[in-house]
């Protein structure tokens, strides 16, 4: 690597290009939560109209394979588009993946039914689910990179905070539509067409969301490292040789984030409504109800990360789960109103202290020139083989033993993982993300900022450079 090309100035863009980046990138999450929202919230329809020779158990468990499944495709996803990310620019690439994600999602909803088509339309509706896990491989990695490049350091977990903003707003809408159609259509209705409504709207969605990414330039930091002659012609080699490390922390700290992640956003509806035989109503209006208040809460948690560091919050959240997460599901257990809330409250709280850190936390682990590709390879796979699988394993557990307490006990294991990536990643809060090589926590890094949390004093202090 050349010393110009490290040395290369990334010139901070103003507040209002940050925010039109910030929608852009967030809005693609948004759609991806979307289609999870109402597919979750709408499982028992989506399970009459494609499974309806099914038990109500098989059903269930066919139409959570529909979550699971395309995850196996997710890795490929990340593995072919990410680098891509790293060699042509992260603009193009999320282009791309919002269409296809937003196409695929408003594809299921002019799927015929089974009574209509018989096999094909099971058939039909898992092509659509793999294109969309295919696409989300490369798109969260993407989002969450173009967030954390076009951020100025100090503010980066504010500003990445709104990644997962864009979870909890599609889930949020998701379940919103699908609640709203159960409630003011007649069973009849919301069974031949109704439960269409919500997946078609995934359509306009994608192409706002297109509109917004296509108005704005590709990041700063990757226009620099261009510039410089930084990027790589051989991204997929590179990231292996060069950040695999990187890679496998991000592994194991993303098991936790996924499981938490589907079972309470994905999962959760079914679980209170079938296992404990929640009323429909109460349930979805509990659960829309702590998603809005985490959305309220998450840029503050932002924030905070950006004065104490990502590691306290990370590491709180990964114990609170071990700790915490028995009594939460035994307050979830007491099917009353008042501990119910409380259960959700707590599972929804450890995740916001996750959701508000990890999109500046995770994407600052890699250096510009490998980060699209780096990011998306390690996330995507820990996901596929963790996150989307969560449902169906829960779900076909708690079928075979009879214990309501499964949830709870994955919750733990994947708590007990994570902890241990947590301690070994560096702090990277107010640290510079922007030149092409840095690596923090290495040899390899230019700062442009000061550390905080446990970490401060570790990395060379203001212009001061290392070797690499």
């Amino acid at each position: 690597m050349s010393e110009a090309s490290t040395d290369t100035k990334v010139e901070q863009p103003d507040e209002k290009t940050v925010r039109r980046a910030v929608a852009g990138a967030a809005m693609g999450n948004a759609i991806e939560w979307f289609d999870y929202g109402i597919y979750g919230y709408l499982a028992t329809v989506i399970a009459f109209v494609f499974f309806p020779e099914a038990s109500p158990a098989a059903a269930t468990i066919l139409v959570f394979a529909g979550i699971a499944i395309p995850f196996v495709l997710r890795p490929l996803g990340g593995i072919v588009l990410g680098p891509l990310g790293d060699r042509f620019g992260r603009r193009q690439v999320l282009a791309v993946t919002i269409l296809l994600m937003s196409g695929a999602t408003f594809c299921v909803g002019l799927i015929p039914s089974y009574a209509s088509i018989g096999i094909w339309a099971p058939i039909l509706l898992l092509v659509c689910r793999l294109v969309q896990g295919f696409s989300t491989g490369g798109e969260y990695g993407g989002a969450a990179t173009f967030i954390a490049e076009y951020a100025p350091d100090r503010r980066r977990g504010f500003w990445g905070s709104f990644l997962e903003f864009g979870t909890l707003f599609g889930t949020v809408l998701g379940a919103g539509l699908a609640t709203a159609v159960q409630l003011g259509l007649s069973e009849e209705d919301l069974n031949s067409w109704g439960w269409r409504i919500p997946f078609l709207i995934a359509g306009p969605l994608g192409l706002v969301g297109f509109w917004l990414r296509s108005r704005l330039e590709d990041t700063p930091a990757f226009q620099a490292a261009e510039a410089a002659g930084s990027t790589t012609a051989s991204p997929f080699k590179e990231v292996l040789a060069n950040v695999w490390p990187q890679i496998l922390q991000l592994v194991g700290f993303v098991v936790l984030l996924n499981v938490a992640d589907y079972m309470l956003l994905t999962y959760m509806p079914t679980y209170l409504t079938q296992v404990l035989e929640i009323s429909d109503t109460e349930a979805l209006l509990i659960l829309i109800g702590v998603m809005i208040v985490m959305m309220g809460l998450i840029g503050p948690v932002g924030a905070l990360s950006d004065r104490v560091g990502r590691k306290p919050l990370l590491m709180t959240s990964a114990v609170g789960y071990f700790v915490l997460s028995v009594p939460a599901f035994l307050l979830l257990g007491m099917k009353s109103v008042f501990p119910v809330i409380v259960g959700m409250v707590i599972l929804g709280g450890l995740l916001l202290l996750m959701l508000g850190t990890i999109g500046s936390a995770l994407p600052a682990m890699f250096p510009t020139r490998n980060r699209y590709g780096g990011f998306s390879i390690g996330y995507s796979t820990s996901t596929a083989a963790f996150g989307g699988t969560a449902p169906l394993i829960v779900s076909a557990l708690i079928a075979g033993t009879g214990n309501d307490l499964i949830p709870a006990y994955y919750l733990m294991a994947a708590a007990a993982i994570a902890i241990v990536p947590i301690l070994i990643m560096p702090e990277t809060a107010r640290l510079s993300i922007q030149h092409p090589t840095n690596i923090p926590g290495t040899d390899k890094y230019v700062s442009d900022g000061e550390p905080v949390g446990a970490d401060a004093g570790a990395s060379p202090t203001d212009g001061e450079k290392t070797s690499g």
